[in-house]
């Protein structure tokens, strides 16, 4: 049992990657700094930061997620499902005729085929975050602990294109970084 346990915390570790951090005070000049790391050629980079930051996704070249979409097909499979499953059940399984009233009557049944939207849209909008974020990340790698209250980063991992340490150290450092740092994330 205990192997289990380690393999399911090891399988749940967040993996961090090595490279270069740099860190800033002003959310303003990070947002100016993403969009300078990405015009030198940087594409897997990241920013961190403790609350979201109007224009980062932008200044980063991160494209529109894609979970309405999923959220919009599920919620439609949903309600076209609390369409059919009322119809069935009131009309072709459990045919009652209750005072000449009709057998399936869409008025009736609006607050079951809303209630299945809503449970199918909302169950695919979370699997779908927990599946492209890859969590749950257990005891992820920490940068600086200052980050989740008062301070912002960019890290650019080794793998990334055009990588080299001591240009990135010297980019951010150019672009205002009050602490440039080689760590993992």
């Amino acid at each position: 049992m205990a192997n289990f346990a380690e393999s399911l915390m090891s399988a749940c570790r967040a993996k961090g990657k090595p490279g270069v951090a740099g860190i800033w005070l002003d959310e303003h000049q990070l947002v100016k700094a993403a969009a300078k790391v990405k015009e030198a050629g940087f594409k897997k980079f990241d920013a961190i930061s403790p609350f979201p930051i109007h224009g980062i996704d932008e200044a980063c070249g991160i494209p529109r997620s894609y979970i309405p979409w999923i959220t919009f097909i599920f919620g439609l499979t949903g309600c076209l499902f609390g369409v059919w499953f009322t119809w069935w059940t009131s009309a072709e399984n459990w045919a009652l005729n209750i005072g000449g009233k009709p057998m399936w009557s869409l008025a009736a049944f609006i607050p079951v085929i809303f209630e299945c939207t809503i449970l199918f849209a909302a169950l695919s909008s979370v699997g779908a975050m927990i599946l492209i974020n890859g969590l749950p990340k257990v005891d992820p790698p920490v940068i600086d602990p200052d980050l989740t209250c008062s301070k912002f980063a960019l890290f650019v991992p080794e793998d990334d294109h055009g990588y080299d340490a001591d240009r990135v150290t010297k980019l951010f450092r150019d672009l205002g970084a009050v602490e440039v740092k080689r760590t993992e994330f």
